[in-house]
């Protein structure tokens, strides 16, 4: 199965979960995922759930190994750099990491394992977030944008994880089931 296809088996799987449970209602949003060059990447997909936002990502073409994966404060996705996207997501003025002694950012997720041949999914979930109405919505004036780095995030070192740069950013949209 070559890897576009695998993204959109990914994506509407995904996708088909809320209707088949019968949850077409819930909030859903999707982040397409470019590299500084503009290049498809990867595909996130959100879903609200009772234990928060879940995060199913797919990504091609990055680098073997750990990578960190973060919901950031501003939906802008402008190369290079990607700076644009701003600080992790953080409503609630936390300090950073999910292995964190004083809580971690609404944005902070597992790092996206990347094996050999360039491939990774990750399936996560961002419990303090929504994609309701509300101080912790990713949909708030600005939008948010995911952001996959260069390196693993360590899930303590405030504010970021000392993750590297970052290589691929999609900025999060509205999405209904089947799109």
């Amino acid at each position: 199965m070559s890897t576009k296809t695998t993204l959109f088996v990914a994506a509407i799987w995904l996708t088909c979960i809320p209707v088949a449970f019968g949850q077409d209602r819930l909030p859903m949003a999707k982040a397409e995922l470019h590299n500084g060059q503009g290049e498809l990447v990867g595909i996130a997909m959100l879903a609200e759930t009772v234990d928060g936002v879940r995060v199913v990502a797919q990504v091609h073409g990055l680098q073997p190994g750990y990578h960190g994966f973060h919901i950031h404060e501003v939906g802008k996705c402008e190369s290079p750099g990607f700076k644009s996207a701003g600080q992790h997501f953080d409503p609630y003025g936390a300090h950073h990491g999910l292995k964190g002694p004083n809580g971690f950012h609404a944005g902070d997720l597992p790092n996206l394992l990347v094996a050999p041949d360039g491939t990774g999914v990750l399936v996560a979930y961002a419990p303090l977030a929504t994609l309701r109405a509300g101080q912790n919505s990713l949909f708030h004036d600005g939008g948010t944008a995911v952001i996959v780095h260069s390196q693993s995030d360590d899930q303590r070192t405030d504010p970021s994880g000392d993750a590297g740069d970052r290589l691929a950013c999609g900025v999060i949209t509205r999405a209904t089931p089947g799109t």
